[in-house]
């Protein structure tokens, strides 16, 4: 994508920060396929364990779990009423999963976020107002290249989990010509997403898993856009969620995925 003034401003804004809102709140609205696991049978999870929102606290990753990630809670401004999420129906399960959410409605569910740990370079340890305008470009991207992932964990009685998975799978393939959602009542907050393409799943992938890349339209005057990355497996009734933005590399067009080392992490404490 190209560095344009608006999309440095935008990543400057939200340096950090993680969720659907996020990409709505910086939209201009102005006027190999391999995403699926081994596919076990799904009646399996009659027999898996169903999670209160309790156990699922002590089930999500936490600080020390993911080496070279910072992991904390997402903060509570950046967090999105699913109550007032809105959008095509049957691409609300992507918009869910993008806000940090249970894809579907949930007895029990919970999130937190990782962000990758990094050491400044010479260049973004100065400051930007010191640097030629391309040094300066070059090194908020830097400083601002770092995966930042939300990860929610949901859990579901009797077929609830294969539901919730099956109704993410099946919004990847029908809204792969793009879909809209907005968490508030202004049409300028809606996020715009022109395409959504299946992603090859990473890290452990339990009973299924798919993944999915979106791009998201940054600008609409100028069609700048960017890409967001997410992935949902099912292990047995609980369904994890992860959802992964990049902002530095948003910002240079530069390729990233979500973080197999987060997958693998959680994926081991829900074995």
């Amino acid at each position: 994508m190209n560095r344009s003034t608006g999309a440095r401003l935008c990543a400057t804004a939200v340096v950090g920060a993680l969720s659907l809102a996020l990409l709505t709140g910086c939209s201009d609205n102005g006027s190999d396929n391999g995403g699926s696991g081994d596919g076990k049978d799904a009646g399996s999870s009659e027999q898996a364990k169903t999670y209160t929102k309790a156990e699922l606290e002590k089930l999500i990753i936490a600080q020390g779990d993911v080496t070279g990630y910072k992991v904390e809670p997402v903060d509570k401004e950046l967090s999105t009423d699913k109550s007032k999420l809105k959008g095509d129906e049957k691409c609300l399960p992507l918009a869910y999963v993008m806000s940090g959410l249970a894809p579907t409605d949930a007895p029990a569910e919970t999130n937190t976020m990782a962000t990758q740990e990094k050491k400044p370079s010479d260049a973004a340890s100065k400051s930007l107002d010191d640097l030629a305008d391309g040094a300066a470009e070059d090194a908020l991207a830097d400083a601002m290249s770092v995966d930042v992932t939300v990860v929610a964990l949901s859990s579901y009685d009797g077929e609830g989990a294969a539901d919730a998975f099956k109704a993410v799978s099946d919004a990847v393939k029908d809204c792969a010509g793009g879909f809209s959602a907005t968490d508030g009542a202004s049409a300028d907050d809606e996020g715009k997403f022109n395409k959504v393409a299946e992603a090859k799943a990473v890290g452990a992938t339990g009973d299924e898993a798919v993944a999915f890349t979106a791009t998201g339209e940054m600008d609409a005057d100028t069609g700048e856009t960017a890409d967001v990355h997410a992935q949902v497996v099912r292990h047995g009734n609980t369904i994890a969620s992860y959802f992964t933005m990049n902002l530095g590399a948003m910002m240079t067009g530069k390729d990233y995925t979500v973080p197999a080392a987060v997958v693998n992490a959680q994926g081991a404490k829900l074995k």
